[in-house]
């Protein structure tokens, strides 16, 4: 079975450097939001999200009626695969499990573009000759799972032109641009008003630090797509803790702001004692680290209760590779000095 971060059920863990959410937990507000969504579970949550995606419609500035919202940006994977039943998809290697599993569940080739190390794990133009008029459907997750790195809006702006020329569905992951400083410019979520071939994802899981409670949403300008989605998706599968938490979450700016500046100089902290202990640091734009070592740190990690992510299940990665997470300034010092340990013991 494939692994995943956040997996603290297993093993006795004290740090989750594994799991990509925001280190300043769950807000306040939102917490609140989802404890009175339980005094009201005694009904039927709204299947339609109504109130939820009114309040996302004018955060995000884009039209209710081209949001859809799942029980986490996962659900709406595998509802948008069930939906389409692509014959070929086009996907990156490495990158998030999850597209690849939703693409098996209907018998879907897969087709892989490997991400090189010389160029940073970077996607750069060659790509867009790997959509051919016989792929269906393309994954991109941006900024990508587990690298970080950030697809340029420019190659991004030529990609989605391939694919609406190919009538090949282009669905861009973008749970983790709220993360980027300048995520706002990057996104593609505007082009979805001007293409059919578009499907933006997004979830509430990692800013706000409620992946327990299973929240996603994504943006579509094919209105015919969404409502066969919704035909496809099984009904009230947005709990009323869950969409009350999300629209208490869209009203916490100064809890964003804040967080972005906590994960910035947090990770630069983490990027220089990484780079100190001699581990090759990619360039990543997310709130999570990758990076490469060449002793095995996971299970020695693990023996002192902190979790970090093995990256070597990734298609396209080996032994070697691993992702965390920037937490708080107290957390980061302890993996640190875990580290410098283990190098020492080595």
């Amino acid at each position: 079975m494939y692994q995943h971060g956040g997996d603290i059920y297993r093993n006795k863990i004290e740090l989750d450097f594994s799991s990509n959410v925001n280190l300043m937990g769950i807000p306040e507000g939102v917490l609140r939001a989802a404890k009175r969504g339980i005094d009201f579970s005694c009904n039927y949550p709204d299947a339609e999200c109504n109130e939820l995606r009114e309040a996302i419609s004018k955060v995000e500035n884009i039209s209710k009626d081209m949001i859809i919202c799942g029980n986490g940006a996962a659900d709406l994977i595998f509802s948008l695969v069930l939906t389409t039943k692509p014959k070929k998809a086009l996907l990156l290697s490495p990158t998030f499990h999850e597209y690849e599993q939703a693409l098996l569940s209907v018998d879907c080739e897969i087709r892989y573009h490997q991400l090189l190390e010389k160029n940073g794990f970077q996607l750069c133009s060659d790509f867009i000759e790997m959509i051919t008029a016989d792929i269906d459907i393309v994954f991109l997750c941006n900024p990508n799972n587990p690298t970080g790195a950030l697809i340029k809006k420019l190659l991004m702006d030529k990609i989605v032109q391939k694919c609406e020329a190919s009538n090949c569905l282009l669905v861009v992951d973008e749970c983790f641009m709220d993360f980027v400083p300048y995520g706002k410019d990057e996104s593609l979520k505007e082009r979805c008003t001007e293409s059919k071939n578009l499907f933006v994802l997004k979830a509430f899981t990692k800013l706000y630090a409620i992946p327990g409670l299973r929240l996603g949403y994504g943006f579509c300008g094919n209105v015919l797509l969404l409502n066969k989605m919704k035909n496809t998706k099984q009904p009230w599968s947005v709990s009323i803790p869950a969409q009350m938490a999300g629209i208490a979450a869209l009203r916490e700016c100064e809890y964003v702001n804040k967080s972005l500046e906590m994960i910035e100089r947090e990770k630069n902290y983490l990027i220089q004692q990484l780079c100190q202990l001699n581990f090759k640091v990619y360039d990543s734009k997310a709130n999570y680290i990758f990076f490469r070592a060449n002793i095995s740190l996971y299970e020695k990690c693990l023996e002192q209760g902190v979790l970090i992510r093995d990256c070597s299940n990734y298609i396209g990665l080996t032994d070697g590779y691993y992702r965390i997470v920037v937490k708080t300034h107290s957390e980061n010092v302890k993996l640190i000095e875990l580290l410098s340990n283990i190098l020492e013991d080595s």
